[in-house]
């Protein structure tokens, strides 16, 4: 899937980020291209805007192949974003993992949060998983 980029509990899961063992590859792609259809592994695609698609990835080489995937700070938004289809549970697993981790980066998640259109629903979230000690 030469357009696709790995997100969402695919990605939560690829940055530790969850307890979630993903049964299919969760695939991000932009509005109006087309996804080849594979037999495997199960796929799951999910459609961003073009403003949501493009930004906070990055490659990673996973069996000698450049994988894009996104950042824990973009996966967090998006998990909100989308947390009808993946859950809220998941999604503030994820944060709550996120808060406690040594990689931290509050300006990012709420960069990402802003640019998905989820800072009021994450911020209650994030606001409580900050002060707990």
């Amino acid at each position: 899937m030469p357009t696709g980029i790995i997100c969402l509990v695919s990605a939560l899961s690829f940055h530790n980020l969850t307890s979630q063992i993903p049964y299919m590859v969760h695939v991000a792609a932009p509005y109006g291209r087309k996804m080849p259809k594979i037999d495997y592994p199960p796929v799951r695609v999910f459609w961003f805007s073009q403003a949501t698609y493009g930004e906070g990835f990055d490659r990673h080489i996973l069996d000698g192949i450049k994988v894009p995937v996104y950042s824990p700070s973009k996966t967090l938004a998006d998990c909100f974003k989308f947390r009808n289809r993946i859950g809220l549970d998941v999604a503030v697993e994820g944060l709550r993992m996120y808060v406690r981790s040594a990689n931290l980066r509050v300006d990012e998640l709420i960069h990402y949060s802003k640019l998905c259109r989820v800072q009021n629903v994450i911020r209650p979230y994030l606001e409580t998983l900050l002060e707990e000690p």
